[in-house]
């Protein structure tokens, strides 16, 4: 006779995977299919971190009362000025956009000046902002 008793882990024990990759990843993902990323900017500089970005995608932090999230930056020093539901990004007949989902300090688009947005259109490189989180948008 076995034993078929199994010990659940308590939901706030589970631990909610953003999807990361590196860049070599998310571009062989599907071959000839450009395919959206975040790469984390830090410093003035791109570091290595990258969070493919699916349509649509969430951006915020893990919260067990908000449920799972799409790219969870919990876990980033910048992650704490980063709302739960931060941010959205989709595709839109062809064009990628970002929409701010209510957060508490913003989502800018970083040009030659600090932008805050409620929803605006991006291009590939373009510089992006969620609190005081930076990334480079690439389709790849």
């Amino acid at each position: 006779m076995t034993d078929d008793t199994q010990v659940a882990e308590p939901i706030e024990d589970l631990a909610t995977d953003s999807v990361e990759a590196t860049e070599d990843q998310a571009a062989a993902a599907e071959p000839g299919v450009l395919k959206p990323i975040l790469i984390v900017k830090r410093n003035g500089a791109e570091t290595d971190e990258v969070f493919i970005v699916n349509n649509p995608c969430v951006i915020g932090r893990f919260d067990p009362t908000v449920g799972p999230i799409d790219i969870d930056l919990g876990s980033m020093p910048e992650g704490v000025y980063v709302s739960r539901k931060h941010a959205k990004i989709f595709e839109d007949g062809g064009v990628w956009k970002i929409a701010d989902l209510g957060s508490s300090n913003g989502t800018f688009i970083l040009t030659n000046d600090f932008e805050k947005v409620d929803e605006a259109e991006l291009s590939d490189g373009i510089e992006i902002a969620l609190g005081n989180a930076r990334f480079i948008f690439r389709l790849s």
